[in-house]
């Protein structure tokens, strides 16, 4: 998939809440939190928030481009890992993509 700004992405790019791995990592990819936040240390931040808040909320209350960054820094992290995602890992992109896919279904797309 090629990179898709907020602005264009509907509910049929957002794959499905329970997808698999291999399914959402390309999604995750449409969005480059790299190149948006200009720097590594500023996307692993937003995703730290991101990560923080499911933890001690369980709720996502982020802008969708947050989220996005959230997904994009989690496909990082385990190509780093050179693994694909945890059951724990998994559960928190579900939630993620669901998040994601809220926010476009309610058109905020900021």
């Amino acid at each position: 998939m090629s990179k898709i700004p907020n602005s264009q992405l509907i509910e049929n790019d957002i794959p499905h809440q329970h997808a698999s791995w291999k399914k959402i990592e390309p999604f995750a990819l449409t969005f480059d939190g790299y190149n948006y936040w200009g720097s590594f240390k500023k996307c692993r931040e937003i995703a730290g928030v991101g990560v923080r808040s499911y933890r001690e909320k369980k709720e996502l209350i982020q802008s969708l481009t947050d989220l996005r960054t959230c997904l994009f820094f989690e496909s990082r992290r385990w190509k780093h890992y050179e693994k694909t995602p945890s059951k724990k890992g998994m559960e928190y992109i579900h939630i993620l993509v669901e998040a994601i896919r809220v926010r476009v279904l309610a058109k905020n797309i900021e």
